[in-house]
Protein backbone atom coordinates (compact mmCIF):
# COMPACT_ATOMS: atom_id res chain seq x y z
CA UNK A 1 0.00 0.00 0.00
CA UNK A 2 0.98 3.15 -1.38
CA UNK A 3 2.05 6.16 1.82
CA UNK A 4 -1.12 7.93 0.08
CA UNK A 5 -3.48 5.06 -0.48
CA UNK A 6 -6.14 4.31 2.05
CA UNK A 7 -7.97 0.86 3.50
CA UNK A 8 -11.33 2.07 2.78
CA UNK A 9 -13.89 0.78 0.58
CA UNK A 10 -15.37 3.03 -2.37
CA UNK A 11 -18.69 2.64 -0.73
CA UNK A 12 -17.08 4.13 2.40
CA UNK A 13 -15.40 7.03 0.37
CA UNK A 14 -18.54 7.75 -1.14
CA UNK A 15 -19.77 8.66 2.26
CA UNK A 16 -19.83 12.34 3.24
CA UNK A 17 -17.57 12.42 6.42
CA UNK A 18 -19.02 14.61 9.41
CA UNK A 19 -15.62 16.22 10.43
CA UNK A 20 -15.54 18.71 7.02
CA UNK A 21 -18.33 20.48 5.52
CA UNK A 22 -19.02 19.84 1.66
CA UNK A 23 -17.62 23.73 1.21
CA UNK A 24 -14.29 23.15 2.93
CA UNK A 25 -13.90 20.27 1.36
CA UNK A 26 -14.26 21.36 -2.28
CA UNK A 27 -12.36 23.98 -1.46
CA UNK A 28 -9.38 21.81 -0.18
CA UNK A 29 -9.77 19.83 -3.76
CA UNK A 30 -9.51 23.27 -5.53
CA UNK A 31 -6.32 24.55 -3.87
CA UNK A 32 -4.34 21.80 -4.75
CA UNK A 33 -5.54 21.05 -8.10
CA UNK A 34 -5.86 24.47 -9.38
CA UNK A 35 -4.40 28.34 -9.41
CA UNK A 36 -6.68 30.62 -7.62
CA UNK A 37 -8.46 31.77 -10.85
CA UNK A 38 -9.59 28.14 -11.68
CA UNK A 39 -11.26 27.84 -7.51
CA UNK A 40 -14.43 29.07 -9.07
CA UNK A 41 -14.29 27.86 -12.75
CA UNK A 42 -14.04 24.05 -12.37
CA UNK A 43 -17.06 21.56 -12.96
CA UNK A 44 -17.05 18.05 -12.76
CA UNK A 45 -19.68 17.11 -15.22
CA UNK A 46 -21.72 13.51 -14.34
CA UNK A 47 -19.83 11.01 -11.67
CA UNK A 48 -18.33 9.18 -14.13
CA UNK A 49 -14.68 9.80 -13.50
CA UNK A 50 -12.74 12.19 -16.22
CA UNK A 51 -9.38 13.01 -17.48
CA UNK A 52 -7.74 15.93 -15.17
CA UNK A 53 -5.88 18.91 -16.01
CA UNK A 54 -3.20 21.03 -13.85
CA UNK A 55 -3.22 24.18 -14.62
CA UNK A 56 -0.36 25.12 -12.10
CA UNK A 57 2.42 23.38 -10.20
CA UNK A 58 0.24 21.55 -7.38
CA UNK A 59 1.63 21.60 -4.02
CA UNK A 60 -0.15 17.91 -3.28
CA UNK A 61 0.01 14.74 -5.48
CA UNK A 62 -3.44 14.40 -7.24
CA UNK A 63 -3.97 10.98 -5.77
CA UNK A 64 -4.36 12.59 -1.99
CA UNK A 65 -7.02 15.19 -3.29
CA UNK A 66 -8.70 12.05 -4.43
CA UNK A 67 -8.93 10.46 -1.14
CA UNK A 68 -9.93 13.57 0.52
CA UNK A 69 -13.41 14.21 -1.65
CA UNK A 70 -15.08 12.97 -4.57
CA UNK A 71 -16.78 13.82 -7.70
CA UNK A 72 -20.27 13.32 -5.54
CA UNK A 73 -19.07 15.67 -2.86
CA UNK A 74 -17.94 18.65 -5.42
CA UNK A 75 -21.13 18.25 -6.58
CA UNK A 76 -23.31 18.22 -3.87
CA UNK A 77 -21.30 21.32 -2.67
CA UNK A 78 -22.74 24.98 -2.16
CA UNK A 79 -20.66 26.73 -4.58
CA UNK A 80 -18.44 29.55 -2.74
CA UNK A 81 -19.14 33.42 -3.54
CA UNK A 82 -16.50 34.82 -4.91
CA UNK A 83 -15.24 38.83 -5.20
CA UNK A 84 -12.46 40.55 -6.65
CA UNK A 85 -10.53 43.60 -6.44
CA UNK A 86 -7.12 45.40 -6.74
CA UNK A 87 -5.02 46.91 -4.27
CA UNK A 88 -5.70 50.87 -4.17
CA UNK A 89 -3.06 53.73 -3.55
CA UNK A 90 -2.62 53.55 0.33
CA UNK A 91 -4.74 50.82 1.03
CA UNK A 92 -3.13 47.22 2.84
CA UNK A 93 -3.72 43.94 1.65
CA UNK A 94 -5.82 43.75 5.16
CA UNK A 95 -7.81 46.76 4.35
CA UNK A 96 -8.51 45.53 0.44
CA UNK A 97 -9.93 42.40 1.70
CA UNK A 98 -12.09 44.04 4.46
CA UNK A 99 -13.20 46.14 1.54
CA UNK A 100 -14.15 42.35 -0.45
CA UNK A 101 -16.39 41.42 2.51
CA UNK A 102 -14.40 39.72 4.82
CA UNK A 103 -14.26 39.96 8.65
CA UNK A 104 -11.14 42.32 10.00
CA UNK A 105 -10.04 39.86 12.20
CA UNK A 106 -10.03 36.57 9.38
CA UNK A 107 -8.66 39.31 6.78
CA UNK A 108 -5.63 39.67 9.80
CA UNK A 109 -4.90 35.84 10.28
CA UNK A 110 -5.23 34.85 6.92
CA UNK A 111 -2.05 37.31 5.88
CA UNK A 112 -0.88 36.58 9.05
CA UNK A 113 0.30 32.95 7.27
CA UNK A 114 2.29 34.84 5.16
CA UNK A 115 4.43 36.67 8.23
CA UNK A 116 7.62 35.88 8.58
CA UNK A 117 7.94 33.71 4.76
CA UNK A 118 9.07 34.75 2.01
CA UNK A 119 6.08 34.01 0.14
CA UNK A 120 5.68 37.35 -0.84
CA UNK A 121 7.32 40.39 -1.61
CA UNK A 122 5.67 43.47 0.11
CA UNK A 123 7.49 45.66 -2.78
CA UNK A 124 5.69 44.29 -5.32
CA UNK A 125 2.29 45.12 -4.01
CA UNK A 126 1.38 47.95 -6.37
CA UNK A 127 -1.61 49.74 -6.66
CA UNK A 128 -4.29 48.88 -9.45
CA UNK A 129 -2.13 45.52 -10.11
CA UNK A 130 -1.67 43.68 -6.75
CA UNK A 131 -5.00 41.59 -7.26
CA UNK A 132 -6.65 39.40 -4.74
CA UNK A 133 -10.20 37.49 -4.52
CA UNK A 134 -12.02 36.32 -1.89
CA UNK A 135 -14.18 32.81 -1.13
CA UNK A 136 -17.19 33.10 1.28
CA UNK A 137 -18.83 30.47 2.69
CA UNK A 138 -22.30 31.90 4.40
CA UNK A 139 -20.49 34.92 4.71
CA UNK A 140 -17.52 33.56 6.27
CA UNK A 141 -13.95 33.79 4.33
CA UNK A 142 -12.75 30.57 3.34
CA UNK A 143 -9.81 31.32 0.99
CA UNK A 144 -8.24 33.70 -0.53
CA UNK A 145 -5.91 34.26 -3.52
CA UNK A 146 -3.27 36.90 -3.67
CA UNK A 147 -1.52 38.00 -7.31
CA UNK A 148 1.02 40.16 -6.80
CA UNK A 149 2.76 38.46 -9.66
CA UNK A 150 2.70 37.18 -13.12
CA UNK A 151 3.48 33.82 -13.05
CA UNK A 152 2.47 32.99 -9.29
CA UNK A 153 -0.31 33.73 -6.83
CA UNK A 154 -0.87 32.75 -3.17
CA UNK A 155 -3.91 30.66 -1.85
CA UNK A 156 -4.43 30.93 1.39
CA UNK A 157 -6.89 28.20 2.90
CA UNK A 158 -9.14 28.35 6.19
CA UNK A 159 -8.24 24.66 7.81
CA UNK A 160 -10.99 22.11 9.60
CA UNK A 161 -9.42 23.47 13.06
CA UNK A 162 -10.21 27.19 11.45
CA UNK A 163 -6.12 27.52 11.27
CA UNK A 164 -4.63 29.13 7.93
CA UNK A 165 -2.34 27.50 5.43
CA UNK A 166 -0.83 29.43 2.54
CA UNK A 167 0.42 27.51 -0.66
CA UNK A 168 2.13 29.15 -3.66
CA UNK A 169 0.55 28.42 -7.22
CA UNK A 170 2.77 28.78 -10.08
CA UNK A 171 1.00 29.90 -13.52
CA UNK A 172 2.15 28.60 -17.19
CA UNK A 173 2.93 31.49 -19.25
CA UNK A 174 2.84 31.54 -22.92
CA UNK A 175 5.42 34.15 -24.57
CA UNK A 176 4.15 36.52 -26.95
CA UNK A 177 4.63 39.79 -28.67
CA UNK A 178 2.69 43.10 -28.72
CA UNK A 179 3.18 46.01 -31.25
CA UNK A 180 1.83 49.57 -30.75
CA UNK A 181 1.64 52.49 -33.10
CA UNK A 182 0.36 55.88 -32.74
CA UNK A 183 0.43 59.45 -33.42
CA UNK A 184 1.85 61.64 -30.76
CA UNK A 185 -0.61 64.89 -29.65
CA UNK A 186 0.64 65.12 -25.77
CA UNK A 187 3.23 62.62 -25.21
CA UNK A 188 5.18 59.55 -26.21
CA UNK A 189 4.72 58.24 -22.58
CA UNK A 190 0.77 58.67 -22.09
CA UNK A 191 0.18 57.13 -25.97
CA UNK A 192 1.88 54.12 -25.05
CA UNK A 193 0.67 53.42 -22.24
CA UNK A 194 -2.93 53.84 -23.47
CA UNK A 195 -1.94 50.91 -25.86
CA UNK A 196 -0.85 48.59 -23.42
CA UNK A 197 2.97 49.17 -22.83
CA UNK A 198 4.25 50.27 -19.44
CA UNK A 199 6.77 52.77 -17.77
CA UNK A 200 9.61 50.31 -18.58
CA UNK A 201 8.39 50.14 -22.33
CA UNK A 202 8.73 54.05 -22.08
CA UNK A 203 11.76 54.40 -20.64
CA UNK A 204 13.68 51.81 -22.76
CA UNK A 205 12.31 53.45 -25.63
CA UNK A 206 13.41 57.13 -24.09
CA UNK A 207 16.93 55.42 -23.43
CA UNK A 208 17.20 54.21 -27.39
CA UNK A 209 16.93 57.83 -28.30
CA UNK A 210 18.83 59.73 -25.40
CA UNK A 211 21.38 60.84 -27.69
CA UNK A 212 19.67 61.33 -30.76
CA UNK A 213 16.76 63.44 -29.09
CA UNK A 214 15.35 66.14 -26.67
CA UNK A 215 12.13 64.83 -25.80
CA UNK A 216 11.49 68.11 -24.25
CA UNK A 217 11.90 70.21 -27.07
CA UNK A 218 12.10 68.12 -29.96
CA UNK A 219 8.75 66.07 -29.93
CA UNK A 220 6.17 67.69 -32.14
CA UNK A 221 2.22 66.74 -32.26
CA UNK A 222 1.87 64.75 -35.13
CA UNK A 223 5.45 62.71 -34.92
CA UNK A 224 4.64 58.65 -34.45
CA UNK A 225 6.36 56.50 -32.88
CA UNK A 226 6.50 52.85 -32.86
CA UNK A 227 6.93 49.88 -30.10
CA UNK A 228 7.05 46.19 -30.09
CA UNK A 229 7.69 44.36 -26.75
CA UNK A 230 7.81 40.98 -25.56
CA UNK A 231 4.83 40.16 -23.43
CA UNK A 232 3.58 36.98 -21.68
CA UNK A 233 -0.18 35.47 -21.38
CA UNK A 234 -1.60 33.00 -18.67
CA UNK A 235 -3.99 30.37 -19.09
CA UNK A 236 -6.70 32.40 -20.30
CA UNK A 237 -5.16 34.52 -22.88
CA UNK A 238 -4.54 37.40 -20.53
CA UNK A 239 -1.78 39.55 -21.07
CA UNK A 240 -0.30 39.85 -17.59
CA UNK A 241 3.42 40.51 -18.18
CA UNK A 242 5.52 43.24 -20.43
CA UNK A 243 9.15 42.16 -21.48
CA UNK A 244 12.26 43.65 -23.01
CA UNK A 245 11.81 46.61 -26.01
CA UNK A 246 12.57 44.50 -29.70
CA UNK A 247 11.78 47.50 -31.75
CA UNK A 248 11.50 51.46 -30.87
CA UNK A 249 11.07 53.59 -33.92
CA UNK A 250 10.18 57.51 -34.56
CA UNK A 251 8.91 59.08 -37.25
CA UNK A 252 9.21 63.03 -36.70
CA UNK A 253 9.95 66.08 -37.57
CA UNK A 254 13.36 66.37 -35.81
CA UNK A 255 14.17 62.61 -36.47
CA UNK A 256 13.36 59.32 -38.08
CA UNK A 257 15.17 56.76 -37.28
CA UNK A 258 13.96 53.48 -35.65
CA UNK A 259 15.81 50.86 -33.64
CA UNK A 260 16.40 46.74 -32.77
CA UNK A 261 17.16 45.29 -29.39
CA UNK A 262 20.09 43.07 -30.30
CA UNK A 263 22.91 41.86 -27.79
CA UNK A 264 25.87 40.37 -29.85
CA UNK A 265 26.90 37.05 -29.31
CA UNK A 266 31.08 38.15 -29.26
CA UNK A 267 30.27 39.75 -25.94
CA UNK A 268 26.57 39.37 -25.29
CA UNK A 269 25.89 43.09 -24.33
CA UNK A 270 22.33 44.19 -25.43
CA UNK A 271 21.99 47.32 -27.14
CA UNK A 272 20.26 49.21 -29.98
CA UNK A 273 20.96 49.66 -33.25
CA UNK A 274 20.22 51.41 -36.90
CA UNK A 275 18.95 48.91 -39.79
CA UNK A 276 23.03 49.52 -40.75
CA UNK A 277 23.72 48.24 -37.50
CA UNK A 278 24.97 51.58 -35.95
CA UNK A 279 24.87 51.86 -32.00
CA UNK A 280 22.23 53.82 -31.21
CA UNK A 281 24.66 54.84 -27.83
CA UNK A 282 27.68 56.91 -27.84
CA UNK A 283 31.39 55.28 -26.69
CA UNK A 284 31.76 57.36 -23.46
CA UNK A 285 29.45 59.43 -21.21
CA UNK A 286 30.50 62.44 -20.91
CA UNK A 287 29.06 63.20 -17.59
CA UNK A 288 29.15 60.01 -15.41
CA UNK A 289 26.89 61.35 -12.82
CA UNK A 290 23.72 62.92 -12.39
CA UNK A 291 22.48 66.34 -10.78
CA UNK A 292 26.41 67.55 -10.46
CA UNK A 293 27.70 70.91 -11.63
CA UNK A 294 31.64 71.19 -13.33
CA UNK A 295 33.23 72.63 -10.56
CA UNK A 296 36.85 72.42 -12.23
CA UNK A 297 37.89 72.12 -15.83
CA UNK A 298 40.50 69.93 -17.26
CA UNK A 299 43.68 71.91 -18.11
CA UNK A 300 46.35 73.36 -15.94
CA UNK A 301 45.75 74.85 -12.73
CA UNK A 302 47.30 75.50 -9.19
CA UNK A 303 46.06 72.66 -6.95
CA UNK A 304 43.99 74.22 -4.02
CA UNK A 305 45.73 72.10 -1.46
CA UNK A 306 49.12 71.23 -3.09
CA UNK A 307 49.76 75.22 -4.43
CA UNK A 308 51.91 73.56 -6.89
CA UNK A 309 50.61 74.60 -10.75
CA UNK A 310 50.57 71.61 -12.57
CA UNK A 311 48.28 69.87 -15.36
CA UNK A 312 44.17 68.88 -13.83
CA UNK A 313 44.14 65.64 -16.12
CA UNK A 314 40.13 65.25 -15.21
CA UNK A 315 36.93 66.82 -15.16
CA UNK A 316 35.56 67.39 -11.56
CA UNK A 317 31.74 67.19 -10.82
CA UNK A 318 30.79 68.90 -7.19
CA UNK A 319 27.85 66.86 -5.72
CA UNK A 320 26.40 65.60 -2.33
CA UNK A 321 27.95 62.30 -0.77
CA UNK A 322 26.46 59.34 -2.01
CA UNK A 323 25.50 60.68 -5.67
CA UNK A 324 25.78 57.46 -7.32
CA UNK A 325 28.69 57.52 -10.33
CA UNK A 326 28.16 55.77 -13.39
CA UNK A 327 30.81 53.49 -15.52
CA UNK A 328 30.93 55.97 -18.67
CA UNK A 329 31.35 53.40 -21.22
CA UNK A 330 31.30 49.78 -21.65
CA UNK A 331 34.67 47.73 -20.18
CA UNK A 332 36.51 45.49 -17.95
CA UNK A 333 37.74 47.44 -14.26
CA UNK A 334 41.28 47.78 -13.76
CA UNK A 335 41.81 49.05 -10.51
CA UNK A 336 38.83 49.64 -7.54
CA UNK A 337 41.76 50.57 -4.89
CA UNK A 338 43.12 53.30 -2.60
CA UNK A 339 45.29 55.11 -4.96
CA UNK A 340 46.99 57.78 -2.74
CA UNK A 341 45.66 61.87 -3.56
CA UNK A 342 42.98 60.00 -5.37
CA UNK A 343 41.52 58.51 -2.32
CA UNK A 344 39.03 55.71 -3.14
CA UNK A 345 39.62 55.07 -7.04
CA UNK A 346 38.56 52.84 -9.92
CA UNK A 347 39.85 52.26 -13.49
CA UNK A 348 37.90 51.07 -16.05
CA UNK A 349 39.22 49.79 -19.26
CA UNK A 350 37.40 50.47 -22.90
CA UNK A 351 37.90 49.19 -26.12
CA UNK A 352 39.48 51.45 -28.98
CA UNK A 353 42.18 52.28 -26.43
CA UNK A 354 40.04 54.21 -24.19
CA UNK A 355 40.01 54.38 -20.49
CA UNK A 356 38.49 56.26 -17.62
CA UNK A 357 39.21 56.95 -14.08
CA UNK A 358 36.74 57.87 -11.37
CA UNK A 359 38.85 59.26 -7.96
CA UNK A 360 37.66 60.35 -4.23
CA UNK A 361 34.85 57.95 -4.13
CA UNK A 362 33.23 57.54 -0.52
CA UNK A 363 32.76 53.84 -1.19
CA UNK A 364 32.45 51.60 -4.41
CA UNK A 365 29.06 49.87 -4.94
CA UNK A 366 28.59 46.17 -4.92
CA UNK A 367 30.46 43.73 -6.81
CA UNK A 368 33.01 46.05 -8.13
CA UNK A 369 36.33 45.12 -8.46
CA UNK A 370 39.51 44.13 -10.76
CA UNK A 371 38.08 42.12 -13.34
CA UNK A 372 34.45 42.65 -13.03
CA UNK A 373 32.79 43.65 -16.48
CA UNK A 374 30.60 46.62 -16.59
CA UNK A 375 27.86 48.15 -18.85
CA UNK A 376 27.44 51.57 -19.92
CA UNK A 377 25.20 53.22 -17.22
CA UNK A 378 26.14 50.70 -14.14
CA UNK A 379 26.95 52.09 -10.71
CA UNK A 380 30.39 51.73 -9.82
CA UNK A 381 30.78 53.73 -6.53
CA UNK A 382 29.39 56.60 -4.91
CA UNK A 383 30.86 60.71 -4.79
CA UNK A 384 32.71 61.17 -1.56
CA UNK A 385 36.11 63.41 -0.66
CA UNK A 386 38.55 60.91 0.25
CA UNK A 387 42.49 61.50 -0.62
CA UNK A 388 43.64 65.17 -1.39
CA UNK A 389 39.99 66.74 -1.74
CA UNK A 390 38.54 69.96 -0.57
CA UNK A 391 34.99 68.53 -0.48
CA UNK A 392 32.57 66.27 -2.08
CA UNK A 393 32.88 65.93 -5.57
CA UNK A 394 34.23 63.33 -9.12
CA UNK A 395 36.91 63.80 -10.81
CA UNK A 396 36.61 62.14 -14.30
CA UNK A 397 39.54 61.10 -15.93
CA UNK A 398 39.13 60.10 -20.11
CA UNK A 399 42.29 58.67 -21.44
CA UNK A 400 43.46 57.75 -25.25
CA UNK A 401 46.20 55.86 -25.52
CA UNK A 402 47.19 56.43 -22.05
CA UNK A 403 47.03 60.20 -22.72
CA UNK A 404 44.59 62.28 -20.93
CA UNK A 405 42.20 64.25 -22.62
CA UNK A 406 39.39 66.71 -22.20
CA UNK A 407 36.38 64.78 -22.44
CA UNK A 408 34.14 67.83 -22.44
CA UNK A 409 35.56 69.18 -25.61
CA UNK A 410 36.12 65.80 -27.02
CA UNK A 411 34.68 64.71 -30.06
CA UNK A 412 33.32 61.21 -28.69
CA UNK A 413 32.74 58.50 -30.98
CA UNK A 414 29.33 56.26 -31.78
CA UNK A 415 28.84 53.17 -30.30
CA UNK A 416 29.52 50.06 -31.87
CA UNK A 417 29.35 49.99 -35.64
CA UNK A 418 28.29 46.09 -36.63
CA UNK A 419 29.21 46.90 -40.45
CA UNK A 420 32.83 46.83 -39.54
CA UNK A 421 32.63 43.14 -38.00
CA UNK A 422 31.07 41.25 -40.66
CA UNK A 423 30.27 37.80 -38.35
CA UNK A 424 28.64 39.91 -36.55
CA UNK A 425 27.08 41.87 -38.94
CA UNK A 426 25.60 38.73 -40.15
CA UNK A 427 23.98 37.59 -36.59
CA UNK A 428 22.29 40.99 -36.42
CA UNK A 429 20.87 41.13 -40.41
CA UNK A 430 19.44 37.55 -39.40
CA UNK A 431 17.81 38.99 -36.25
CA UNK A 432 16.28 42.15 -37.59
CA UNK A 433 14.58 39.90 -40.33
CA UNK A 434 13.04 38.14 -37.26
CA UNK A 435 12.54 41.31 -35.70
CA UNK A 436 10.46 42.50 -38.39
CA UNK A 437 8.46 39.57 -39.23
CA UNK A 438 7.29 39.76 -35.88
CA UNK A 439 6.30 43.41 -36.74
CA UNK A 440 4.55 42.22 -39.69
CA UNK A 441 2.69 39.41 -37.95
CA UNK A 442 1.73 42.14 -35.37
CA UNK A 443 0.00 44.69 -37.82
CA UNK A 444 2.83 46.59 -39.04
CA UNK A 445 4.16 47.82 -42.35
CA UNK A 446 8.09 47.47 -43.02
CA UNK A 447 9.61 50.50 -44.84
CA UNK A 448 12.76 50.94 -46.54
CA UNK A 449 13.64 52.68 -43.74
CA UNK A 450 12.01 50.71 -41.12
CA UNK A 451 9.59 53.39 -40.31
CA UNK A 452 6.43 53.43 -39.63
CA UNK A 453 4.27 55.94 -42.74
CA UNK A 454 3.05 58.89 -41.19
CA UNK A 455 -0.41 59.04 -42.97
CA UNK A 456 -1.18 55.33 -41.63
CA UNK A 457 -3.80 54.93 -38.75
CA UNK A 458 -2.82 54.31 -35.63
CA UNK A 459 -2.58 50.56 -35.07
CA UNK A 460 -2.53 47.50 -32.14
CA UNK A 461 -1.87 43.95 -32.21
CA UNK A 462 -2.42 42.22 -28.91
CA UNK A 463 -3.48 39.03 -29.22
CA UNK A 464 -2.15 35.96 -27.91
CA UNK A 465 -0.59 33.03 -29.36
CA UNK A 466 -3.31 29.71 -30.01
CA UNK A 467 -3.84 27.43 -27.59
CA UNK A 468 -2.03 24.26 -27.55
CA UNK A 469 -4.57 21.38 -28.44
Amino acid sequence: MLPYETAETPEALARPKSGLSQGIKSLIVLGILGSASAIAGIVMAGRTPGPLTETANAAIPVPLAARLVTAWDVVDAKPLERIEGKLERNETLTGLLTRLGAEPRDAGAALHTLSGTDLIDSRRLLPGKTQAEAYFEDGQLKAVSVRAEADRSLLITRTATDSWSATPLYAKLTPGHLRVEAEIESSIYSAALALGAEDQQVADFASAFAYDIDFQREIYPGDRFELLFETSYDERGNRVRNGEVLYAALNGKALKRGFYRFAPSDDGVADYFDENGESATKFLMKTPINGARISSNFGTRKHPISGFTRLHKGTDFAAPTGTPIYAAGNGTVERASRNGGYGNYIRIKHTRGYETAYAHLSKYAKGIKPGKKVIQGDVIGYVGSTGASTGPHLHYEVYINGKPVNVMSLKLPNGRKLEEEPAMLAEFKAHKAMVDALRVANGGAIATASLVNASAPAAQSDTAPPPTP
